[in-house]
Order: structure tokens, then sequence, then C-alpha cells
């Protein structure tokens, strides 16, 4: 584990990160929530728009929905000792033709790692969207259906999920087994994960 520099320091040279500046049509606003003890891990994609204009992780109704998913409010969603994010890309990449651009290859490369050392209570580990289940899930082949539809096999630490982005409505109706089947488990696995330690 990578422990010679703090959390709270890699933390500051995070968020003073320029890495990819050149490439983006705001400036850096890097936008993540961590903190040592923290038991859930939230892996998504970047942040859209509105979430780099507050700055707050998943403020917005991709937000509403992911916490109506883990059946937890915004208290203990927003605090670092009990819920970290870390998107694979911490600036808003900007707009594409069909929605948000991927995230900054730069980013993951040069940040996941030493963050992700710095959290060793993590017991479960929600992962959205392609990005993330290729970090996460190097293994995985097949699509994001076929990933998340197959969350038994991942063990008891980890949930593939689809993005919870009003963009995906479309997704939900077609994959109704998703409410149904897996909505619980992660409800259950949220719940045992933020108890803490017997």
């Amino acid at each position: 584990m990578h422990t010679a520099e703090s959390l709270d320091a890699l933390l500051v040279r995070v968020r003073a990160c320029q890495l990819c500046a050149a490439h983006l049509p705001l400036p850096p606003r890097p936008v993540l929530q961590a903190a040592t003890g923290a038991r859930i891990l939230i892996a998504g994609q970047a942040p859209g728009r509105k979430v780099h204009a507050s700055g707050i992780p998943f403020d917005d109704a991709s937000g509403e929905r992911l916490r109506a998913w883990m059946g937890i409010s915004r208290t203990p969603f927003y605090d670092p000792h009990q819920v970290a994010i870390l998107p694979m890309g911490f600036c808003y990449p900007g707009m594409g033709r069909s929605g948000d651009l991927p995230p900054r290859p730069e980013c993951a490369p040069a940040w996941r790692q030493p963050l992700l050392d710095h959290l060793p209570a993590v017991q479960l580990t929600l992962v959205m969207g392609h990005y993330a289940l290729a970090w996460h899930l190097p293994q995985q082949r097949g699509t994001l259906t076929e990933t998340v539809r197959q969350w038994r096999n991942h063990g008891p630490e980890l949930l593939a999920l689809p993005h919870p982005s009003p963009r995906n409505n479309g997704w939900l109706r077609n994959n109704p087994w998703f409410e149904e089947e897996l909505l619980p488990e992660l409800r259950a696995r949220v719940a045992l994960a933020l108890r803490g330690p017997a």
C-alpha cells in the first residue's frame, strides 16, 4: 500500500491538477470525494456540466437516482468517511454528439491507483459505465448489459451498474430484472457496508 504521502496531501495535488487542461472545454475542476475510512466506493465516468458548476459529485438527476438505488439519503452519501466517489475522470470532459465525452484518458493512470491505495476500508465498490468497468473488471468481456446481468459472478464486494443518468431510462424499461433482482441486493449490500465491521 502506498502510504508515503497522506491522503489529504494527495487530494490537494489532485485538486490542483492541470494535466489535461489544454483538452478541456472549461478550466479544470476535479470533482471527487474520499477519506481513508470510506466503506463504499463509487466508480463512475466523469462529472457533467452541472456537477462541474457546483463542484459536488452527483449533484444532479443521476445522483438522485443513484441514491434511490442505494437506499440512502444525501447525508451518508456525502460523508467521505462513509462513501468515496472517484470517477474515472475528475473533470468535465465536454459535450459530444450524443452526450458527454468520455473521461479524459490522462486522469486514471495518473491518480486512480494512488487514491485507491488510501482506501483500505472499502467493502463495496459500485462500478458504473464502460470506462469504470474496464478498470475494475478488466477480465470482463461482453456488453454492459451482460456484465450487469452477471452481478452474482463478481463477488460480494463489487456490483456493476448501468449509469443512473436519465439517458438510460430506455435501458431500465427494457431490463426490468435490474430493479426486481439487483436493486434489493444493492440496498442490502450498501446497508451492510455502512454498518461497518461486525
